[in-house]
């Protein structure tokens, strides 16, 4: 790495701002009726958003070396992975004996 980013307080502010409407938009989510499976996925569609927010810029991986950057990535690659491969498992099993 040849030098160190440093970013702005306004940069910041302008981040955490983003953050605090988010966070607005998460809760606001929780007042609207979705369909069963959609209001878990639009609060964790909202959750991602932020992790990669405080992921890019407050750890500064934005301006990194893209190694650095593809460690965080390829984790929840293989994390959505084995929840993917678990799934696979636990949803396609026959119904337990109905006398248990």
């Amino acid at each position: 790495m040849s030098g160190h980013h440093i970013s702005s307080a306004k940069f910041l502010w302008g981040i955490g701002a983003a953050l605090f409407v988010l966070t607005f938009f998460t809760v606001a989510a929780s007042w609207v009726h979705f369909p069963e499976p959609w209001n878990i996925v639009v609060a964790v569609a909202i959750a991602v958003v932020k992790a990669a927010i405080v992921a890019a810029f407050f750890m500064n991986l934005y301006w990194d070396t893209k190694f650095n950057l593809m460690l965080p990535v390829m984790s929840v690659v293989f994390f959505i992975l084995l929840i993917g491969i678990t799934l696979l498992d636990t949803l396609y099993r026959d119904n337990p004996v109905p006398s248990f």
